[in-house]
């Protein structure tokens, strides 16, 4: 999802800056992951990221050079893992994690803090977006003064990627409950530091603050636990579930999955990132899959294809051994 971010240096200095926050949370993934990793499947997933070339280091301009983030654990196997490549590199995310702001927003509601017909107001700066991302959805722009429900603004925020949404569900959550909701988790380091708008106009105390990373072994491990109805609670994973399945972005990794596989997924793209996270369904192979790629999306989209292609035909012989 394109949004309002700001370059802040290059990719040096900002992991210069996080490199206490990041290498701290970097080991405790490596060593304490939620799955065991399968190194069969990493290397057989490494095999085909360098024959799609997409295993070196990407200029990302004033960011620097970034590589590829892949995880991918198999639900089919009597004791699920994880492979992956580069798996906890930390990235930059796009709207990819919008699904960590649903995940609070949804927990908070499952407690009767709120429910999803709880009115809201749209207020300005939230109201960011100037035009929809997706051209065929006839759902209006939010406006300063616009009041809908919670449930309205998930749906925004997840199906179409509506910034001005995760705006108001940001202020709504609270970024110190998000971030307590991932740190319970074990995801440190994936915290939601930003809201979707320019640094002049964030909150006090956060005009400064680094950008929100994540990586791929954390949003796979997310989604295990919504397929697994582990997230916070069955019905906050249930609910999270089905607007990642009513995602409207079918432009990435749903372009090479079978078209009877049901892809319940969060995508996300700015400038040099292009990203696609979710949980892969057929009579075959189910599986999650999380690619965040540091490149721009019209090199990325049929890099994405094919790498969605071959992983699936990887995970469906997998299955049938």
């Amino acid at each position: 999802m394109k949004i309002l971010r700001d370059h802040v240096g290059k990719q040096l200095v900002r992991k210069v800056v996080a490199l206490a926050i990041f290498s701290v949370s970097t080991v405790w993934s490596q060593q304490r992951g939620l799955l065991p990793e399968d190194e069969t499947l990493s290397r057989d997933l490494r095999a085909i990221v360098t024959n799609l070339g997409l295993d070196g280091s990407f200029d990302c301009g004033e960011d620097g050079m970034e590589q590829i983030s892949l995880a991918v654990i198999d639900l089919n196997q009597a004791q699920p893992s994880i492979g992956g490549v580069s798996m906890d590199n930390f990235i930059y995310p796009a709207s990819v994690y919008k699904m960590y702001v649903a995940a609070e927003v949804l927990r908070q509601a499952s407690l009767a803090t709120y429910s999803l017909t709880t009115p809201i107001v749209v207020r300005s700066p939230n109201d960011v977006d100037r035009s929809t991302e997706i051209r065929w959805d006839p759902r209006p722009l939010l406006r300063d003064g616009d009041t809908v429900t919670v449930g309205y603004l998930l749906d925004l925020m997840i199906t179409r990627s509506d910034n001005s949404a995760a705006n108001c569900l940001i202020d709504l959550a609270r970024r110190e409950n998000i971030n307590a909701f991932m740190h319970a988790n074990g995801w440190q380091g994936s915290e939601v530091t930003r809201k979707f708008l320019r640094r002049k106009f964030e909150d006090a105390g956060y005009e400064t603050i680094r950008g929100t990373e994540t990586c791929a072994r954390h949003a796979a491990e997310f989604l295990y636990k919504v397929q697994t109805g582990q997230l916070a609670n069955t019905w906050t994973s249930g609910q999270l579930k089905s607007y990642l399945m009513r995602q409207l972005d079918t432009t990435k990794l749903a372009i090479g999955l079978p078209s009877n596989a049901l892809f319940s997924h969060k995508t996300g793209w700015f400038s040099t990132w292009t990203h696609d996270v979710g949980i892969v369904e057929d009579n075959v192979a189910r599986y999650v899959i999380a690619c965040f790629l540091p490149l721009r999306e019209e090199v990325a989209l049929d890099k994405m294809r094919n790498l969605a292609y071959r992983i699936h035909a990887l995970l469906s012989t997998r299955t049938s051994r």
